[in-house]
């Protein structure tokens, strides 16, 4: 292999990674799949069982203070915040699996882990205001 046909091959993975080389902007499609996020979904699938378990843990120690309507809205949003990890668990692995559709699965996934992230922010906001 010459000097010239390396060089071509390292630009050339460049662009496909989206790097721009010596003041060219390169645009990507967010779906490429040569670009989506260097595969989340193998990140996204480990930490949203994680996230799960942290759900749960919260939901459990909630239970060892004074009962009141506080506590039942707690419980209730821990409980759909581990659900809409669980989707987000079940689309990133989808996305793993299957290569029909995965860069779309992938965004899925993704978005709905933010949005659970989001509402388990929102429950240890609440928690902290009722914890006396």
């Amino acid at each position: 292999m010459d000097r010239e046909s390396v060089g071509s091959n390292v630009a050339q993975s460049a662009r496909t990674r989206g790097v721009a080389d010596a003041g060219t902007m390169i645009r990507v499609r967010a779906g490429d799949r040569a670009w989506a996020g260097d595969n989340m979904s193998k990140h996204i699938l480990p930490t949203s069982a994680t996230m799960i378990g942290v759900c749960m843990t919260v939901l459990s120690i909630g239970h060892l203070g004074p009962s009141g309507a506080w506590r039942l809205a707690l419980d209730k949003l821990l409980a759909v915040d581990a659900l809409a990890f669980l989707a987000s668990a079940v689309l990133s692995f989808a996305s793993i699996r299957s290569p029909v559709h995965s860069a779309r699965r992938e965004a899925q996934a993704e978005s709905l882990f933010l949005a659970a992230l989001g509402l388990l922010a929102l429950a240890a906001v609440a928690l902290a205001f009722v914890i006396r």
